[in-house]
C-alpha cells in the first residue's frame, strides 16, 4: 500500500524558517510542497521518510531567502494491482461503489465488479447480494468494506503553480477541461470470499 520514493528537487527556504535547525527547515517545507499532493505516475504523497543529500544553501539575487538542492524519500500511497485493502462504503449508484479510506477517497467499485447476483436497491441506496435463494446480504453506505485493486488511473493535470520545483513537481489541482475527475483514482473489485462486508466474514 505504501512505498518509498527518491526524489530530487530544489526548495526556497524563507528566512522566517533560518532559525530552525536546517534539516528540519528543510523537512517542513518539503511537506508543505509535497505532502497530501498527488505526482503523475508515482501516487499520493504522505510525508518525508528520510534526507538523503543537502546541498549548500544558495542566496539569489534580490530574494533573501536560501535555494537549497536536495534529494529525499517520502512515503508514498500507491497500492498494488491485486492487493487487498479494506475502507468504507461512501455511497452507492446504479453504476457501482465509492469508497474511501482514512486519507483517500477516489476509490470505485463497479457494479461488473460486484459478486453475481448483486443487484441495486434503489429505496435504499444500496447494493444487495444474493448468495443463494435464502440471503439478502446489504453493503450499506458507511460499512466497512474489504476489496480488492484491480486498476489505477492517473489523469495529465496542469503543473503546480510554483515559484521553484523539480523535476516531479507534485500537482493537486482539477484539469479544467475535465470537471470533478481526480488526479489520481482507483479501480476495485469485491467478487470472492473474504471480499465484501468485513462484518460478513467475522
Amino acid at each position: 500500500m505504501f512505498i518509498l520514493t527518491r526524489f530530487t528537487d530544489l526548495i526556497r527556504l524563507d528566512p522566517t524558517s533560518f532559525k530552525k535547525p536546517l534539516n528540519d527547515a528543510i523537512v517542513d517545507e518539503i511537506n508543505n510542497c509535497y505532502a497530501n499532493k498527488i505526482i503523475d505516475g508515482v501516487g499520493l504523497c504522505i510525508c518525508v521518510y528520510d534526507l538523503i543529500t543537502v546541498g549548500e544553501g544558495q542566496v539569489m539575487s534580490g530574494d533573501g531567502a536560501a535555494f537549497v538542492k536536495i534529494t529525499f524519500r517520502m512515503v508514498v500511497f500507491r497500492p498494488f494491482v491485486g492487493e487487498v485493502l479494506e475502507g468504507w462504503i461512501s455511497s452507492c449508484t446504479a453504476e457501482g461503489i465509492k469508497v474511501k479510506m482514512e486519507f483517500f477517497d477516489d476509490i470505485f467499485i463497479p457494479a461488473h465488479l460486484l459478486f453475481e447476483n448483486s443487484q441495486f436497491v434503489a429505496r435504499e441506496q444500496a447494493w444487495m447480494w444474493c448468495p443463494d435463494e435464502e440471503q439478502e446480504l446489504f453493503l450499506d453506505t458507511n460499512e466497512k468494506i474489504r476489496f480488492r485493486i484491480e486498476q489505477e488511473k492517473f489523469q495529465d493535470l496542469p503543473p503546480l503553480k510554483q515559484g521553484y520545483a523539480g523535476s516531479a513537481a507534485p500537482n493537486d489541482e482539477q484539469d479544467p477541461e475535465k470537471p470533478g475527475v481526480p488526479p489520481y483514482s482507483l479501480i476495485a473489485s469485491c467478487q470472492g470470499e473474504g471480499m465484501g462486508l468485513v462484518s460478513w466474514w467475522e
